[in-house]
């Protein structure tokens, strides 16, 4: 099973291009996917574009992660963060 994040394309430059997730920017490489163009979605897994995904699909997955960020704690999303007494 992969775990992939989608993100819209905004730049080509070659096979790299800028995405945008959450207003962050990430250079991923688009070997995999060379018939992607700015303004596509795609889901992005380990520095790749593995597949290039309609808006709706992207927004719905963006959605989910959302939801899912939601339904934990930040101790429990990020506990290397926690104080030492708490580990």
């Amino acid at each position: 099973m992969c775990l992939a994040v989608p993100a819209r394309v905004e730049t080509i430059t070659g096979l790299q291009a800028e995405v945008e997730v959450g207003g962050v920017r990430r250079a991923v490489s688009v070997v995999l996917t060379p018939e992607v163009r700015p303004g596509d979605y795609v889901y992005v897994h380990t520095g790749y574009a593995i597949s290039i995904v309609d808006e709706a699909e992207a927004a719905e997955s963006l959605r989910l992660w959302a939801e899912l960020a939601e339904s934990y704690t930040t101790e429990e999303l990020f506990p290397h963060m926690a104080p030492s007494s708490e580990r």
